[in-house]
């Protein structure tokens, strides 16, 4: 398993780890198999979507920060209640397949950390298992 570091620099941001994650699974060897990420923050996700124009993430999260915003009637006193309903949405983890040593990604797309109560230093853990076939 590897651990990866990101700083985070604003509150919401989708922050594109792909090329780490493909680093992992090269320094991995296995060619067939699973790639799991795995965030383990209450306030943070992993989400796969489109990496190729930037604009997708920034409209992304503008609407999420809509949707769920800051300030609200909520109860916790921490004053994040906003980043754990956004965490819950996004959730904790994705799975991507390992086919010939790289990511079984579509063309456009790419595999970001979810800051929701940023900025921060994440930690995600990638964690790749090889097909026994």
């Amino acid at each position: 398993m590897k651990t990866l570091q990101i700083k985070t620099t604003r509150r919401t941001q989708f922050f594109d780890i792909t090329r780490e994650v493909e680093q992992a699974v090269r320094e991995s060897g296995v060619a067939h198999g699973l790639c799991y990420v795995f965030v383990p923050h209450t306030s943070a996700g992993i989400a796969i979507n489109e990496h190729s124009d930037p604009s997708v993430a920034f409209d992304v999260e503008e609407i999420l920060d809509r949707m769920i915003p800051l300030q609200g009637p909520y109860r916790h006193v921490e004053g994040n209640t906003d980043s754990h309903m956004k965490t819950i949405l996004a959730g904790n983890s994705q799975t991507i397949f390992v086919e010939n040593g790289k990511l079984a990604l579509g063309e456009w797309q790419g595999i970001f950390l979810c800051e929701f109560d940023g900025p921060r230093q994440r930690k995600m853990f990638v964690k790749i298992v090889a097909d026994p076939n």
